[in-house]
């Protein structure tokens, strides 16, 4: 039992010290000069990344590259955008963020990048914000549900992609509402936006006494036993987590060996089943009944249009790589990167593109539309509840819209987005 519990620690411990979670500047090269624009001849665009492919942060999360790779490989075997095809120069940071700096830097000033797509990590990825607004980078659909990306006058050049947390816990904390309204509702969160941001959305909608206990963790300590030995004496029914994945096993696993045993809901960011249940190792089935919001089509899902077109991409591209909610992460994002060049035209430049993210025509394979606007770089705007049941996540009840500020939590009723044929987008 020492072992198994040893071995389970070492397993948590690997993934869990990572946090996941207006009117533009003239961006590189003049409008109508793609050839004086970095990263773009005649036939090609170089674009780049900063990643965890090894270090604490790597498992499940070293998996979104490769996917988001390729998909760009598929689409360049069909001819690539407009006659270019697409190098993705993938760098890893180890989720450090003294390293992410450096091979930004690199990926900038010695490699060219023509943008940044899906740069990981909220410590990581906000280190290089400054450095990539002061040299007019597309800083594009960063990986992470921060609320710091969608700062339009601070940091023009930045999108982010995911719903955030506090988007994600508001839909959460609608659901309590509806269907827990009497059980004791508590909280464990990271001690950092992450946590902050998740925690705010519960309490705009259960209000402030609605949250009865709240636990917060620091990635570089794995002992949460004081925390949850406070839920547990606390009598908390309900655990909402804004949790990282190795984070959320280590909650539970920890949960059932105190005899604690509370309907958990977590943020997407922490909820993918397989990740999850690759950190319990024999106690996965502790996961039965877990809750989760996410915004993206479940991998689970073989009936969803996505998901087949994915799937056929991810045998024939990815090496057939097992299946999991950070490869459609992954692929969705190198999809919305494909259409919105699609979109742009043959005369790209850097202020072009983001132009036409900014005219909000992208529209990939998220539950809700895109937020996209001159005044709104956030993404994804609502999410829908999930429920492991054996080894599979799946959705139930309706999609929901809402965004980081009052707006009410409302059903969101638009039919969902088909993807075009092959899941290559057309202008």
């Amino acid at each position: 039992m020492y072992e198994h519990r040893h071995r389970l620690t070492q397993s948590i411990t690997a993934i869990a010290t990572f946090g996941l979670i207006g009117t533009l500047a003239a961006c590189g090269g003049g409008a109508g000069d793609a050839a004086s624009t970095p990263g773009v001849t005649k036939d090609s665009i170089v674009v780049g990344t900063h990643q965890p492919l090894t270090g604490p942060a790597a498992a499940g999360y070293s998996t979104i590259s490769p996917a988001t790779k390729a998909y760009f490989d598929y689409v360049n075997s069909k001819g690539g955008v407009h006659g270019r095809k697409i190098s993705y120069k993938v760098k890893d940071d180890g989720y450090n963020p003294a390293n992410t700096q450096k091979v930004v830097r690199e990926l900038v000033l010695k490699d060219k990048v023509f943008a940044i797509i899906n740069g990981l990590g909220t410590p990581t990825h906000t280190g290089v914000l400054d450095f990539l607004k002061t040299n007019k980078v597309p800083d594009l659909f960063v990986a992470s549900g921060s609320r710091s990306w969608n700062q339009v006058k601070k940091y023009p050049t930045t999108f982010g992609f995911q719903a955030d947390y506090t988007t994600e816990a508001k839909v959460q904390a609608t659901y309590i509402k509806k269907n827990l309204a009497d059980k004791k509702v508590c909280f464990l969160g990271q001690d950092d936006d992450f946590g902050r941001d998740a925690l705010r959305g519960l309490t705009q909608i259960l209000g402030d006494d609605g949250v009865a206990e709240r636990q917060k963790y620091v990635t570089s300590n794995t002992n949460v036993t004081p925390q949850i030995g406070k839920l547990k004496a606390a009598g908390c029914e309900v655990v909402s987590l804004a949790t990282v994945p190795g984070f959320t096993a280590l909650a539970i696993g920890t949960a059932a060996r105190l005899k604690f045993q509370p309907q958990w809901i977590s943020t997407s960011v922490g909820a993918d089943y397989a990740t999850v249940a690759g950190a319990l190792g024999d106690a996965a089935p502790l996961l039965e009944g877990f809750l989760s919001t996410n915004y993206l089509p479940s991998q689970s899902d073989d009936n969803d249009p996505w998901i087949k077109e994915f799937k056929k991409i991810n045998t024939d591209f990815n090496g057939d790589a097992p299946f999991t909610g950070n490869t459609v992460y992954g692929m969705t994002v190198g999809f919305l990167f494909v259409q919105a060049l699609e979109q742009t035209g043959k005369d790209l430049t850097r202020e072009s593109l983001m132009s036409t993210i900014e005219k909000g025509g992208l529209d990939g394979s998220g539950l809700t539309k895109l937020r996209y606007s001159a005044d709104d770089h956030s993404g994804y705007g609502g999410a829908q509840m999930a429920k492991v049941t054996g080894k599979t996540q799946d959705y139930f009840g309706s999609v929901y819209a809402t965004d980081d500020g009052e707006t009410p939590v409302t059903e969101y009723t638009d039919a969902l987005t088909a993807p075009p044929s092959g899941a290559i987008p057309a202008t």
